[in-house]
């Protein structure tokens, strides 16, 4: 293209491109060799996203999500998720040697998650409660579900009960009613290991 035409062009595309400016200071910028193209890009309308919503609570029990079918409450059945759950406290505490403190053995069993774990209810407020023990199947913020040895499945309530568990010659002892949280909320919980406790 002629020079004529390419500078009308040019002018013509900065006065699409730049509105707002009068044909003086456009000029002027084409003097000086300096533009900076203006851009209004459109608005973009933000979908909202529709969250998913889950059964309520009332919908859970009502369904039986929960409920564990009497077929199927059969010690036997669980004893391979013991086996998991024996690695998987083993990799929690990187082997549990005997050279390894005791505290950060508890404070790691505190945070665990306990489904499948071993467990004897060695003092209670309620005498017929001592002595339970069995596989962990299911735990409530105030309650464990567990099948013993001779298939029954025992709901143990958490408030004024000791829990024991051993692990490797490793007995760790668990305080009920400072243990009143769901497995998922233990996780972030800071526990003291000093202090006094009662049943």
């Amino acid at each position: 293209q002629g020079s004529e035409k390419a500078k009308t062009f040019v002018h013509a595309f900065l006065k699409r491109s730049m509105p707002k400016m009068k044909d003086e200071a456009i000029q002027d910028m084409l003097t000086r060799k300096a533009v900076v193209l203006e851009h209004y890009p459109k608005k973009k309308t933000k979908q909202k996203r529709k969250k998913t919503k889950g059964f309520t609570a009332k919908q859970r029990r009502e369904l039986r999500l929960f409920e564990i079918e009497p077929e199927q409450q059969r010690y036997a059945i669980f004893l391979p998720l013991h086996e998991l759950w024996k690695q998987y406290i083993r990799d929690l505490c990187h082997g549990l040697k005997p050279d390894a403190q005791p505290h950060m053995i508890q404070g790691k069993l505190l945070k665990a998650d306990l489904h499948g774990a071993i467990v004897t209810v060695t003092k209670s407020k309620c005498p017929s409660y001592v002595g339970i023990t069995g596989i962990v199947l299911q735990e409530f913020k105030h309650v464990f579900k567990i099948i013993t040895k001779e298939d029954k499945l025992k709901v143990v309530p958490k408030r004024n009960n000791v829990f024991s568990l051993e692990l490797d010659g490793f007995i760790s002892y668990i305080y009920g009613s400072k243990f009143l949280l769901r497995a998922s909320e233990r996780s972030a919980k800071k526990f003291k290991l000093k202090g006094t406790i009662d049943l």
